[in-house]
């Protein structure tokens, strides 16, 4: 079978899973509609690792197919395209492989709730509208999968669709999205009016031809590439959940745990950062975007690692970890280790499903509690699940010997950025402020991570009673909680049940995962960002002559090397201490309510600001519309207004009709007398 044949199938193949399941799941049932998406989705894994091992030992060349017309307006032409070069071969094996894991996940996950034909619909039409995005060889294309998977997050965060927080969730995504996609429209828009095309192939070969084009408006004169790659990057900014347009992500921990591991922590979330790469011919000459993305991702990163400290939630501390980790393979492009970016998007897929779905089981095991103050004392109950979240743990935790070169998948990817930031911070400050943040978020990431492990699995059991450990005195938050309503499947809490270990069918994948997290950095780093790195992207990539900074990042300072460990081992320290050694100590410092922990706490309040500042004025603004512009001024001088005066003529006029034929008879008479009065005048006139 010829590549062009695998990549057909394995691109189309989820779309037939989500047809079968989505229309005629009632009729085959629960069983077959699981069966046939599961296996069309092990199918397309399958032949996307043949792609990807075709490409990267089998000497497989860059090639795009033309399967149809897609929309053809004057110039503007685009048609339905497969692309495949290394940077989709990379993205097709991350996508599949995650979601043919959760797939089978979802198996046991699932099990108890009687809406699973739709529920694995919207997961295999996720995936066919992501592999459409990582293939696309135009704008058009690949807007087309950008919408697509947000349609499909919109749908699978409001799965479970009578639980009013998650309707909440669902459009708050939504909405949040939108926002970084009218940037991004317009970021096409400019394309187009630069180059007259939106093909990929036509438009990167002319970038540097077309790099002083300026666009005078307002009396001033702006770079347009950079303006477009700055549009672009607000679509990013939305759809990767970067800083002032995060607020989303930790709110769709509302859907199934198997969709915060698919959506939002492995593949959907990583569409900007793949997009950032894929686009490196124009952001080589967007210097300006270049220092915003830079600038974004540090701001990013440290962000969402602050907030994380503070969670009690399992699913939002992961939730916020994946901003903070978004934000390193921001700035990582910003700086032009546009590969190291997409070695950390490669590493971070396994470990943070893994941790995911690890924490997926944690919850499936407490019997659907999410609340880490509810939990400790599990590592012997969920033998399985803590050794994976200790492994999932170790990676995002970047912990190795820089010595040995020998350590877990963040190992390798985070610490290149962190290196390759300091190595251009040499020649841009901006770059120097993401290496110092890159150090320090690596130090709050080890510090929420195993604050997560000891939580869970250390300490006293506090299932079965009231918390008393971590926040036990803070404030009520919303919490999410993994179920679908009482109506549904009230699994409730029934804290009075021992925890148990995760079914089979829930276990191996998270075993597959951990084997990626130990392994899927030291097998690839030098294909991705080695001695390699060029044979193997093979022109996917593209660095401006002058940039030399995945060069220099391998010739950095020996303690360049060691800061992010030693960062690491002393966020483990601390973690250890407040919640192994002293535990309790957390709940002492939680219930003082201090600035700094309100203000962690509260997610920098963020929104609390934006629901003052946009939603009162929306709201307020359409008040303004309705009650005064709608109701009184239209209303009121027009229908209402017209209605009202007949009403009040009827009311009078209808005075007259006594129904009474005296009256009539009378009338009649004053009538032919005024007639007769009219012609004798008109007559003698």
């Amino acid at each position: 079978m010829t590549p062009q044949s695998l990549a057909i199938i394995l691109v189309f193949a989820p779309l037939l899973g989500a047809l079968i399941a989505g229309l005629f799941g009632r009729r085959i049932g629960d069983f077959a509609s699981q069966a046939v998406t599961t296996g069309l989705l092990l199918l397309a894994c399958v032949l996307s690792w043949t792609l990807f091992i075709q490409w990267t030992w089998g000497g497989l060349e860059a090639f795009t197919l033309t399967l149809l017309p897609f929309i053809n307006v004057g110039d503007f032409q685009s048609a339905w395209s497969i692309r495949i070069d290394g940077l989709s071969a990379v993205m097709l094996i991350v996508v599949t492989s995650v979601s043919a894991l959760v797939h089978v996940y979802s198996w046991g996950y699932m099990a108890e709730d009687d809406s699973r034909p739709r529920f694995f619909a919207y997961l295999s039409l996720f995936t066919f509208a992501m592999l459409a995005l990582v293939t696309a060889a135009d704008f058009m294309q690949l807007f087309f999968g950008w919408e697509g998977v947000g349609l499909a997050s919109y749908l699978l965060i409001g799965f479970w669709f009578k639980k009013p927080t998650a309707n909440a969730a669902s459009i708050k995504a939504f909405v949040v999205n939108r926002v970084g996609d009218f940037g991004f429209a317009l970021g096409i828009i400019t394309v187009f009016w630069m180059f007259g095309t939106i093909e990929f192939a036509e438009i990167f070969p002319r970038v540097e031809e077309l790099a002083s084009v300026g666009w005078s408006f307002a009396g001033q004169t702006w770079h347009a590439v950079d303006l477009a790659c700055a549009l672009l990057f607000v679509g990013a900014m939305g759809k990767s959940a970067q800083f002032f347009l995060h607020t989303w992500l930790p709110d769709a921990m509302e859907g199934p745990t198997p969709v915060s591991a698919l959506i939002h922590a492995a593949t959907m979330v990583t569409a900007g950062v793949y997009m950032v790469c894929l686009l490196s011919p124009m952001f080589e000459y967007a210097p300006v975007t270049k220092q915003i993305v830079t600038l974004v991702g540090a701001v990013t990163a440290l962000f969402a690692a602050t907030v994380g400290l503070a969670q009690n939630d399992i699913k939002r501390v992961i939730a916020y970890s994946t901003c903070s980790q978004l934000g390193y393979m921001f700035f990582a492009a910003g700086v032009g280790a546009y590969q190291a970016a997409m070695f950390h998007l490669f590493t971070h897929a396994f470990f943070k499903a893994l941790l995911f779905l690890g924490a997926g089981s944690v919850i499936h095991g407490m019997h659907h509690e999410q609340d880490m103050r509810k939990m400790g004392a599990l590592w012997k109950l969920l033998p399985v699940t803590y050794a994976v979240m200790v492994i999932g743990t170790l990676a995002i935790t970047g912990f190795g010997i820089p010595d040995l070169h020998l350590g877990f998948a963040g190992f390798y990817s985070k610490d290149t950025i962190i290196e390759a930031a300091y190595a251009a911070g040499e020649e841009n400050g901006i770059a120097y402020f993401a290496f110092v943040i890159g150090i320090l978020a690596a130090g709050l990431t080890a510090y929420y991570s195993w604050r997560l492990a000891f939580m869970t699995f250390h300490g006293h059991a506090k299932w079965g009673h009231e918390p008393h450990d971590d926040h036990a005195h803070a404030p009520a938050q919303h919490e999410t909680h993994d179920e679908p309503l009482p109506d549904a499947h009230d699994h409730g809490h029934h804290h009075a049940h021992t925890p148990h270990e995760s079914p089979l069918v829930m276990v191996v994948p998270l075993l597959l995962l951990a084997v990626g997290a130990v392994a899927a950095g030291f097998a690839f780093v030098e294909h991705f960002v080695g001695d390699h790195q060029a044979e193997f992207w093979r022109g996917a990539i593209f660095t401006a002559p002058t940039n030399h900074v995945l060069e220099h990042a391998h010739h950095v300072p020996h303690w360049v090397l060691y800061a992010p460990l030693v960062a690491s081992m002393l966020g483990l320290a601390v973690a250890f201490y407040i919640y192994v050694l002293r535990e309790g100590l957390g709940a002492r410092m939680a219930a003082k309510e201090g600035a700094v922990w309100s203000f962690l706490y509260n997610k920098w309040f963020f929104d609390e600001l934006y629901n003052a500042t946009f939603v009162r004025a929306a709201r307020g603004l359409g008040d303004l519309f309705w009650k005064v512009g709608d109701q009184k001024i239209i209303d009121g001088l027009g229908p209402n207004g017209v209605a009202a005066v007949s009403a009040a003529i009827g009311r009078r006029t209808g005075k007259l009709q006594t129904g009474f034929v005296y009256h009539y008879a009378f009338v009649m008479l004053l009538g032919v007398a005024g007639l007769l009065t009219f012609a004798l005048w008109f007559w003698q006139a």
